[in-house]
């Protein structure tokens, strides 16, 4: 479960962030997830309750996940389409050739402090 270990590379983070800004308290963390990043949001929000009770900025601080679609594209016609529903084959060409434009990314997109 790479999980845990995003989450203790997120809490250092806004640690720093936090410090850095003077911040008493972390209010809300936000992160932003690719579709297919293989992150299981639940699991997420489970570790979460554990890790940001060993930090006084972070206890209590509430966690908000936000899923990122997976969008791929074809090489060959340029169609834009939905990478979970039709994987890397285009629905419009049937072409193989075609890469994933978005929905693998895992970002700290907003960090509220008090």
């Amino acid at each position: 479960m790479h999980e845990m270990s995003l989450l203790v590379y997120v809490v250092d983070e806004v640690e720093k962030v936090a410090k850095e800004n003077n911040a008493k308290k972390v209010e809300t963390i936000t992160l932003e997830y690719g579709e297919v990043s293989g992150i299981l949001a639940d699991c997420m929000v489970d570790f979460w309750e554990l890790i940001s009770k060993r930090s006084e900025l972070l206890k209590d601080s509430k966690l908000i996940l936000e899923m990122l679609p997976a969008v791929t594209v074809c090489n060959d016609c340029g169609k834009r389409y939905p990478t979970v529903e039709f994987a890397k084959v285009c629905p419009s060409c049937k072409s193989k050739n075609t890469e994933l434009l978005c929905g693998s990314e895992f970002n700290i997109k907003e960090i509220a402090i008090a």
